[in-house]
């Protein structure tokens, strides 16, 4: 049996949502489908699904969920090692409509269900209605048999913010002070709620993230955590990379920070593509009110740090940039004893997100 935990929060129950870098037992993923958002019917991005979903099953166990319309074309498409599982959904962003898991010292594991409103509600949200999306996280403890804390009146994604698991949250002014999100708090009032839902001492804040128009500037396209006291940052001294003034605020303000632990951070630089990937007119994408329409031209958030760590591997997201290859060295070398995969991701990129944004790992009891 699975309950909602209403009137406490994992601080308070002495649960913990661990480090990406903690040992996993599965990974889940949304298929994707929508045409308002997915080009030619999502029949590319289905693809480049398939093979993050293929690539991370190499290290750790897959579930993928998917609208019963879908169901048959996502189980011939996958291999059989793979779960799936039909859910109703409204897109496929599993790491901010899904649960945040958070475990104990018995081996105990539950849910955290944030309130989602698809990245700012009728402010400035990327589609509507999100109803579905707003049930998955419930639905997936549902299947885990495990508890959840939903998080009522409080609006949060888990690609806002990047944990430690030993006390710090790492996240951004832009998202999580955004107007779409939780206008009738003060920033203090939204770390004291990262602090109980996380069970965290200290939030580190960057100003800005790299996609003002998608996700408000999560921070998951712009640094992490790769080990107590180490951090990752996007990083180039190209002044025409739409990246540069971020990327240099978030490594020059990360150097000079502690952690919970009292740990100055050791910064690792992280390169940017040098192609700028943008839409292209001719994409087939329907037009549907109440979505945010693609434009000819529209900057794509192409970031390698869109990574994802699970257990002996880091699936790393390939644009067909000449940087590919030196960002996939650069991860090898913050992960040594880590298997290190790239994956084609740019249909993922045209749907406005990556690797990281459309997984959602659970860590082992």
């Amino acid at each position: 049996m699975s309950k909602r935990i209403i009137g406490s929060t994992p601080k308070k129950d002495g649960f913990r949502m661990p480090a990406e870098y903690e040992p996993q037992e599965k990974v889940w993923m949304i298929w994707p489908e929508r045409p308002d958002n997915w080009r030619d019917g999502g029949k590319q991005a289905q693809e480049a699904f398939a093979n993050v979903a293929k690539a991370i099953s190499k290290f750790t166990p897959m579930n993928v969920v998917v609208s019963q319309a879908q169901f048959q074309n996502c189980r011939r498409q996958l291999p059989s090692e793979i779960t799936v599982y039909e859910m109703s959904n409204n897109d496929s962003w599993v790491r901010d409509c899904g649960p945040s898991f958070v475990i104990n010292d018995k081996g105990e594991l539950r849910g955290v269900d944030w309130e989602f409103n698809a990245w700012g509600g009728l402010v400035d949200g990327l589609y509507f209605p999100w109803d579905q999306d707003d049930l998955v996280a419930q639905k997936i403890c549902e299947i885990e048999h495990v508890d959840s804390y939903r998080t009522n009146n409080f609006v949060l994604e888990g690609g806002s913010f990047h944990i430690d698991g030993e006390g710090t949250v790492l996240t951004t002014e832009m998202c999580l002070l955004s107007e779409g999100r939780n206008p009738h708090m003060t920033k203090e009032e939204i770390e004291e709620k990262l602090c109980q839902f996380l069970n965290c001492e200290k939030v580190l804040w960057i100003k800005d993230g790299i996609d003002p128009e998608e996700t408000n500037g999560h921070i998951d396209d712009v640094a992490c955590f790769v080990a107590p006291g180490e951090v990752a940052c996007i990083y180039t001294e190209d002044k025409n990379s739409p990246f540069y003034e971020a990327a240099q605020d978030a490594y020059n303000k990360l150097v000079e920070m502690t952690d919970a632990k009292g740990r100055k951070l050791k910064v690792h630089k992280l390169c940017c593509p040098i192609e700028t990937v943008t839409i292209d007119g001719n994409f087939k994408i329907d037009y549907v009110e109440g979505t945010m329409p693609r434009e000819d031209g529209d900057i794509c958030i192409a970031s390698y740090m869109n990574f994802l760590i699970t257990n002996n591997g880091v699936i790393v997201p390939q644009y067909g940039d000449t940087n590919d290859s030196l960002a996939l060295k650069q991860v090898q070398e913050m992960f040594p004893d880590k298997e290190v995969v790239g994956v084609n991701t740019v249909e993922v990129v045209y749907g406005g997100g990556n690797i990281h944004c459309i997984t959602q790992q659970q860590p082992k009891r």
